[in-house]
């Protein structure tokens, strides 16, 4: 627990639906359905992390080990409760994903990204000054691979590599 109340753990199934509220009240976050936050609740629960304050979740940051690429965490989501934003939430959230039990050894942070939101780019980038560690960014996906219109380009950003013992170190 921090000195403002804010906690953070691995979710349970039991939070899927708290995730799923936190990215449909986002407006801007890709909402999927419910069911895709259970699953990764339960299956993926020890590399996503929510943070509760007052029992309430009012963050949360979800991401795999990709197969394959033992050395990276895949960050697939990060969303903040409209109240909460504006306060660091959001890295705190990065550390805690890479400190959580699934992604521990992992020398690589990746995501995707769409080239207009400033925002993920400054807090990823910050987080890689962090971490010491470089941030490369390629093309991932175009706006052509995806089935539904108005969906942006999404750009891959792979930061490291860096110690696996720095995300113990970070202050937040």
């Amino acid at each position: 627990m921090s000195d403002d109340g804010i906690t953070f753990r691995n979710p349970t199934v039991e939070d899927g639906g708290a995730i799923w509220r936190i990215v449909k009240e986002s407006g801007v976050l890709d909402l999927n359905s419910s069911y895709m936050y259970l699953l990764l609740c339960k299956d993926f629960g020890d590399s996503c992390v929510i943070a509760e304050h007052e029992g309430r979740a009012v963050g949360f940051v979800t991401g795999y080990r990709p197969p394959g690429r033992p050395e990276a965490a895949f960050l697939w989501q990060v969303g903040v409760d409209s109240a909460m934003r504006g306060h660091g939430l959001g890295k705190r959230l990065l550390g805690a994903f890479l400190r959580s039990p699934g992604n521990r050894g992992a020398t690589r942070l990746e995501t995707t990204i769409s080239p207009d939101n400033d925002a993920s780019r400054a807090l990823f980038r910050a987080v890689a000054r962090d971490l010491g560690a470089e941030v490369k960014v390629e093309p991932c996906f175009t706006a052509a691979h995806f089935p539904e219109a108005g969906h942006e380009d999404e750009e891959l950003f792979l930061i490291g590599p860096f110690d696996a013992e720095t995300p113990n170190k970070l202050p937040y």
